[in-house]
């Protein structure tokens, strides 16, 4: 290790050693690195969730007793913020699956586009999450 270091130093250049922690702190990424990493994210989460999600499903059809029982399951405030996140989760990667099959057909590849679309899928994803948070509430 240290030869590597004296190598690099003659060489005159810089000894970097980056960690998870300096990319996260200090380098900033680009919107479209961003929304990359939160789809593969959203994806593992709803993999996750699907068996919470199809007991749910279950339990609001299988009978008027049982679909009661379902409304007292979503009234908690705990399954409220997890159904919320899986409303993020599932805009987020439906969002993030459209610009990708926009992308596939090689459209918005170039650098400027791609970051405008990679906001526009945050902005959207986030709009769609609050619009439904706000009906998962009771607001309206």
């Amino acid at each position: 290790m240290s030869e590597a270091i004296t190598k690099q130093q003659k060489r005159g250049q810089p000894i970097r050693n980056i960690h998870i922690t300096d990319i996260t702190l200090k380098y900033r990424q680009p919107p479209s690195a961003i929304v990359s990493i939160l789809h593969r994210i959203s994806g593992f989460v709803l993999f996750l969730m699907l068996p919470f999600l199809l007991y749910l499903l279950q339990e609001s059809l299988r009978s008027e007793i049982s679909y009661y029982h379902f409304g007292g399951i979503v009234d908690n405030a705990f399954t409220k913020i997890i159904l919320l996140g899986l409303i993020w989760a599932y805009a987020h990667h439906f969002t993030a699956g459209i610009r990708h099959l926009f992308m596939d057909n090689h459209m918005a590849l170039d650098k400027d586009a791609a970051q405008k679309t990679a906001r526009w899928v945050l902005v959207i994803s986030l709009v769609l999450t609050a619009l439904c948070g706000l009906k998962l509430f009771g607001v309206f």
